[in-house]
């Protein structure tokens, strides 16, 4: 059986914590979780769109693409960011030969 609210708030108030400080905590875990994984420019700071390519220099820097007609030189690699659930679809395929 789950605790009221009234019975959560007051268990709150007895480890110290407010409800609004948990939640935010609780949103700043989750952010800086989803932002682990993610490439962020080195320039601008902005992480690039799904779809959107991304260059690599020296130094595993990463420069988006809106950033990339600042820099003279070429990168190393170039790639396109991927959707996190790649390689997670439902595909079809054809049956075979009976």
């Amino acid at each position: 059986m789950g605790a009221s609210g009234a019975e959560r708030c007051g268990m709150l108030r007895l480890q110290g914590i407010s409800e609004p400080d948990l939640e935010r905590q609780l949103l700043r875990r989750g952010v800086t979780e989803l932002s682990a994984g993610r490439h962020a420019c080195a320039d601008c700071g902005r992480t690039p769109l799904v779809g959107e390519q991304y260059h690599r220099y020296a130094r595993d820097r990463v420069i988006c693409e809106l950033c990339r007609p600042q820099h003279a030189d070429a990168p190393q690699a170039s790639d396109v960011v991927r959707h996190s659930e790649r390689g997670h679809a439902v595909r079809l395929r054809a049956r075979p030969a009976a």
